[in-house]
């Protein structure tokens, strides 16, 4: 695939594994309309005596979240697979997040799923589902193939 240039968000597949992790059998999740993915860094500081008062740092560690905000859709697989997740605690919120963007770079990770709303709503609105998949280990990141 050649790609270059900008491009949609919608142009980003995002994808859940539905067995808790335990596989490679990812499936959309359907009615997502927004992604947010959120990478921090946790740096620590000090400041030597050789460096004349300058401080110095060093990345000690690495996070991410991935915000998505779309709506309930029953049926759905991935979307049911979520959903299923809003009373759940402990190792049944575990699961892994592939993301795949235009360029064919794919990013994967061990997730916990944090499922912030599914139902609820003025009278006249689609039901919503928002959730995080929140980091749980070192994902990796396969930049396009040439």
């Amino acid at each position: 695939m050649s790609f270059s240039g900008v491009f949609p968000v919608h142009n980003i597949d995002i994808e859940i594994e539905t067995t808790g992790g335990a596989s490679e059998t990812y499936v959309t999740v359907a009615d997502m309309e927004s992604m947010g993915l959120s990478i921090e860094t946790s740096v620590e500081t000090w400041t030597p005596l050789n460096e004349g008062g300058w401080q110095r740092a060093l990345a000690t560690a690495k996070s991410f979240v991935a915000s998505f905000t779309g709506k309930r859709n029953i049926g759905d697989a991935g979307n049911d697979y979520v959903a299923s997740k809003a009373f759940a605690n402990g190792r049944d919120c575990d699961s892994k997040l592939k993301l795949t963007f235009p360029d064919g770079s794919i990013f994967t990770a061990p997730v916990v799923l944090q499922v912030k709303d599914f139902m609820g709503g003025d009278a006249t609105n689609v039901a919503p589902l928002a959730f995080d998949a929140i980091s749980n280990g070192k994902p990796t990141f396969e930049p396009k193939k040439a």
